[in-house]
């Protein structure tokens, strides 16, 4: 019989990964996580694949039950996270018992919140990932009563007669709040806007309203012109990256996210760097935003850093994991390309559930 979470109350919520690198060359949005090192922290924490599917809340409460004892962690912003109404702590693996309601409510600072699962939560694939796709309907966003199949094998992990914590891996926590600081790059696009370009970096801007993972619309706080561009020629509907600045006719500014389409038609004044637009997926309607510039060689160590404490965080946990004696597996299943498949029964059982890099 198959393990199941079952879900109470959804809020938004939908089943997440780090979406389809190499999507766009088949013109298909690349999706995925907004905020991609919760997630991937979320799931260095339990233990599971870099890739694995998890639980992304936005902004509402969720509440669940779960058929089986799971080991689980819940990264992203400030929450009020409690199981059976006992107050558990953010980023570090806690226990949900069988049976138990866990429940993620208040969220605030920020705007997701991610719940990832020692083992493997069942998904349908395409292009490799289970990352939804507004725009072809393909994805799985969560409703009241639905379950959620989930393979896992760890044991039972309780002090005996405490009840005390046995986990304290203490990963590197992104910073929340009401004001966004964001590191960009130099768009393709920078030299036709000449001095005005100057505005976007003395200018405060406030995310609109109309924001979600396509991209978020960004308007002045403080009525300063906006950047403007100079040039006159036409220009043509080509590739834009994850986190292009676009800068439309109008007063706002368009920053394009995960779930942006692959070609666009506005000039890009700049671009989002990995690490800031992870923090962009935090940034709720009403925060205000800075942009700073930073060279791409900067962007490129930043995000390398980044994924150089993820990896020490990982061995941090495989150490406590051998020593608990909690299942590690170092042979990664393959995901399925198409759309309709699980993985496959013939997988392993597990998936790779840490990276020893």
């Amino acid at each position: 019989m198959a393990e199941t979470v079952t879900v109470q109350t959804p809020g938004i919520s939908s089943v997440q990964d780090l979406g389809r690198g190499s999507a766009s060359q088949f013109g298909q949005a690349t999706g995925g996580a907004a905020d991609q090192i919760s997630a991937e922290i979320a799931n260095a924490l339990v233990g599971s694949r870099r890739e694995a599917p998890l639980l992304e809340l936005t902004a509402l409460d969720f509440s669940a039950s779960a058929s089986t004892d799971l080991l689980i962690a819940v990264t992203g912003a400030p929450a009020t996270v409690t199981v059976d109404g006992h107050r558990q702590p953010q980023w570090e693996p806690i226990v949900w018992r069988a049976g138990q309601r866990l429940a993620v409510t208040g969220i605030h600072d920020g705007l997701r919140v991610y719940v990832a699962v020692h083992g493997e939560l069942a998904a349908d694939y395409l292009l490799g990932s289970c990352a939804p796709d507004q725009v072809l309907g393909f994805g799985r966003h969560l409703t009241a009563g639905e379950t959620l199949v989930v393979d896992t094998d760890c044991p039972p992990i309780d002090h005996p007669v405490f009840r005390l914590p046995l986990f304290r891996l203490l990963p590197d926590r992104p910073s929340f709040g009401n004001v966004w600081t964001l590191d960009v790059t130099d768009g393709p696009d920078i030299e036709d806007f000449g001095e005005s370009g100057a505005a976007l970096f003395g200018t405060e801007f406030v995310v609109g309203d109309q924001s979600n993972h396509i991209g978020l619309r960004l308007a002045s706080t403080d009525q300063q012109p906006l950047p403007q561009r100079t040039s006159t020629g036409e220009v043509l509907s080509r590739g834009v990256p994850i986190g292009a600045v676009e800068v439309p006719a109008g007063n706002e500014l368009l920053v394009l996210h995960r779930g942006r389409g692959v070609t666009a038609g506005y000039p890009v004044l700049a671009v989002v760097t990995t690490v800031s637009l992870s923090q962009l997926g935090q940034a709720r309607p009403g925060h205000r935003v800075r942009f700073r510039n930073c060279s791409v060689a900067t962007a490129v160590a930043e995000h390398r850093e980044q994924q150089h404490r993820i990896a020490l965080l990982r061995r941090r946990v495989q150490n406590v994991f051998t020593t608990l004696r909690i299942p590690l597996h170092t042979s990664e299943a393959r995901v399925p390309s198409h759309v309709g498949t699980t993985r496959p029964a013939s997988a392993p059982r597990r998936a790779s559930i840490l990276e020893t890099a």
